[in-house]
């Protein structure tokens, strides 16, 4: 199973330099994964970059895996790993989702790179 968070699908819409390394666990709805809070931020940023057409279009994509809401026992694993590894809410819900998941975040955000389940790629 496969957690991309925010950065990941943006630089897959964006088609920066690190989308072919994103393109297939985002394409393989078997096993896709999509924290809700992942769908505001990049539907959010989407809106401001390309406006409700491309932002209509990246939440289609990301609604074609299996999206996990934010329930009281996700939200209290992720207050957990909010203080054990000193994430901000965002990213505490996205990496308490990925664990609760047995799955991989795959992200471009150094802040997650030395945590377990992490598939860090660097922007160069």
């Amino acid at each position: 199973m496969n957690v991309p968070d925010s950065s990941a699908w943006i630089e897959y819409f964006r088609e920066g330099s690190l989308a072919p390394m994103f393109a297939p666990i985002m394409e393989d709805r078997q096993t896709l994964i999509v924290p809700s809070i992942v769908i505001y931020e990049v539907y959010k940023w989407m809106l401001l970059k390309f406006g409700e057409e491309g932002a209509m279009n990246a939440r289609s994509m990301m609604m074609r895996g299996k999206v996990i809401l934010l329930d009281p026992e996700l939200a209290i694993a992720a207050a957990r790993i909010s203080v054990k590894h000193k994430l901000a809410m965002a990213d505490a819900i996205i990496y308490a989702t990925t664990l609760t998941n047995a799955a991989e975040l795959w992200t471009s955000d150094a802040h997650f790179s030395e945590l377990s389940n992490v598939r860090y790629f660097s922007k160069k």
